[in-house]
């Protein structure tokens, strides 16, 4: 006979077919892939691919002469690579609704108090990489390409190829969107039962050793860009350390969690 469940857990009951749990999937995919197509059109309208290439474009060319430009190498660039800055803006500007819809597929399978911590967590992780790419844009960029073109030789005019550029800006955009995720790591860590505060807080000399060997995997080999990415890694660390002491506080102890019967059971009848 099976064991009834436990009249504390709310998701006692709720659970779907395996079928079900696909379509599900399949209907939060095309709602994520609905609004990344919206924002692409809303984005090819204004400021359309070609604002976007000059938004991208004015760190490098504000270090550029002025009657000097980006060059097209590829004979399909002029046309492929305004294409991919449209994507990539588009999936950025719905990064909320594509958040949204991974949040609504799991949330059934949340406890109450679970989607009270982790409804936060979400909205701060998207404000974080919003503020790792914005970091990128109008700070790192610009104290990059003034370092890199101070080594240019007066005899040597400098025209990179746009699609190397979008290449490389892309992959700065998401190494720093993901590294100014540190906070939410650390804190699910300690949430998670995995971690201690006082762990990483012991942790902290070796965090700031492996932050400084990422940045210099993930940046190019300038000195200003791996400072750029590793410094905020240490602080956000830090900022981590401090969400998760407070997490700690307001979570629930763990004996009063749903589902988790502590009573010991009955003594076998003889």
């Amino acid at each position: 006979m099976s064991t009834p469940p436990h009249p504390a857990d709310e998701l006692a009951g709720t659970e779907q077919p395996f079928v079900q749990h696909l379509m599900e999937l399949r209907d939060r995919l095309l709602y994520a892939l609905v609004g990344v197509g919206v924002c692409m059109a809303l984005l090819a309208v204004w400021p359309g691919p070609s604002g976007l290439i000059d938004l991208v474009a004015m760190p490098i060319r504000a270090h550029m002469p002025p009657d000097v430009k980006l060059i097209a190498v590829g004979v399909f660039s002029p046309f492929f690579v305004p294409i991919k800055v449209l994507m990539m803006a588009g999936l950025l500007l719905a990064l909320p609704w594509v958040i949204y819809q991974i949040w609504a597929f799991v949330a059934p399978g949340l406890y109450s108090h679970e989607k009270k911590f982790a409804l936060p967590l979400i909205v701060f992780g998207s404000v974080l990489a919003y503020t790792g790419i914005a970091f990128v844009q109008f700070f790192v960029l610009d104290k990059m390409f003034a370092f890199i073109q101070g080594f240019t030789p007066d005899s040597v005019n400098a025209t990179p190829d746009i699609a190397s550029y979008v290449e490389a800006i892309l992959s700065l955009y998401l190494a720093f969107g993901l590294a100014f995720q540190v906070p939410v790591v650390v804190m699910l860590l300690v949430r998670m039962g995995m971690v201690t505060v006082e762990q990483l807080k012991n942790f902290r000399g070796y965090f700031i050793v492996v932050a400084f060997v990422i940045a210099a995997i993930v940046t190019p080999p300038d000195v200003i860009s791996q400072l750029a990415l590793a410094v905020p890694m240490c602080l956000l660390y830090e900022l981590g350390i401090l969400g998760a002491r407070w997490f700690s506080k307001a979570a629930p102890p763990a004996a009063a969690a749903p589902g988790t019967d502590i009573t010991p059971p009955p003594p076998p009848s003889a």
